[in-house]
């Protein structure tokens, strides 16, 4: 990221352009799971599941119990085989992206990406599909982020993708959305996945994790909405000491149509707070979808939203929830609260 000016700026002035090189430098973990470890992931009691795969997902990541040697007269036990990829199902807020992290900061790997399926996707957008096997060919790890199954194109492209890196011996870790239709908000996300890349369903280990939404346990269930004098001040105190944005929200979402999503996170670049104003709710499917891109990008950068208008979980109208795109505009909501209280 480069450094910002203290300030008042407008996203929508931006123009963010990014290099195939930057691109494949930035698949590390978001700053929020810099320091995640398998230690620091708190499983919820109430859901056994949590823990169960946090142990697995350990031995997987190298760091579990070995197993047990033979004695002098025995014969040693053998280790169960290890599929080369795992697969994280499970609804949003349930900790799968902090396990992910804990993958990868746990293997003990010479070459390791992390990134969001989009971020995958670009790369081949940005440097063509034999260019980016070229690149990712002799890693050790692959951490994918919410796997897209909206897209069959990019899904036939990912699951090609993967299937040339395992065979040069790359483990892979993912977790992904549910796609259109399938709405069990993580249930039959795992059955979904494995169909979708049905050519290498056997190299995942699929492992289920139940629970409820953290975000939603540690802030009240409604986003913040600032009148016009307060957001004001807010928005002038946060830009004497830091870079802060402050655009209409219509602005933004026109805005969002020209950039790819894979720049996003250049919109962001240097910016410690978001200020939209006149928060209205979204109409077309398009535009939602690219404000949950967007919002996924201001959430793993971790930073805050201050808005005046409509209530930021309002902005998804009732059929939009009630579609197949459910649990996309769902897990949204809970980050927009979140980055509203913090």
């Amino acid at each position: 990221m480069t450094s910002t000016s203290a300030g008042i700026l407008r996203l929508s002035d931006r123009r963010p352009d990014v290099s195939g090189a930057e691109m494949l430098a930035a698949l590390v973990p978001p700053p929020q799971f810099d320091s995640a470890t398998f230690d620091s992931y708190r499983a919820d009691p109430q859901y056994p599941s949590q823990q169960e795969s946090k142990d697995l997902l350990e031995t997987f990541a190298g760091g579990g119990a070995p197993v047990a040697r033979g004695g002098f007269f025995r014969r040693a036990k053998k280790a169960p085989e290890t599929k080369p990829g795992v697969y994280l199902d499970g609804g949003f807020g349930v900790g799968k992206t902090h396990l992910l992290a804990a993958i990868y900061h746990a293997m003990p790997a010479r070459r390791k990406y992390f990134g969001s399926f989009i971020e995958y996707t670009a790369l081949v957008g940005a440097v063509g599909y034999q260019n980016t096997v070229q690149l990712l060919r002799g890693a050790d790890l692959i951490c994918i982020d919410e796997f897209e199954l909206d897209d069959p194109g990019d899904t036939m492209v990912m699951t090609r993708l993967l299937g040339e890196l395992v065979t040069s011996g790359t483990r892979l870790a993912a977790t992904s959305n549910t796609p259109p239709n399938a709405l069990g908000e993580g249930r039959f996300a795992a059955q979904d996945f494995l169909r979708e890349i049905h050519a290498m369903a056997a190299s995942f280990e699929t492992i289920r994790i139940d629970g409820t939404d953290y975000r939603q346990r540690a802030v009240d269930g409604h986003a913040i909405v600032l009148d016009a004098e307060t957001y004001r001040g807010e928005i002038d105190a946060a830009s004497r000491t830091g870079a802060v944005s402050d655009d209409a929200f219509a602005d933004v979402v026109t805005h969002l149509a020209s950039v790819h999503p894979s720049r996003y996170i250049r919109l962001i670049d240097g910016v410690e707070v978001i200020g939209l104003r006149e928060v209205a709710q979204l109409t077309d499917q398009s535009a939602a979808l690219r404000f949950v891109a967007f919002i996924d990008r201001a959430y793993d950068a971790q930073i805050p939203i201050r808005a005046t208008g409509r209530a930021l979980d309002e902005v998804f109208g009732d059929d939009m929830l009630a579609g197949g795109y459910r649990k996309k505009y769902l897990r949204a909501i809970s980050r927009l609260v979140a980055l509203t209280h913090s």
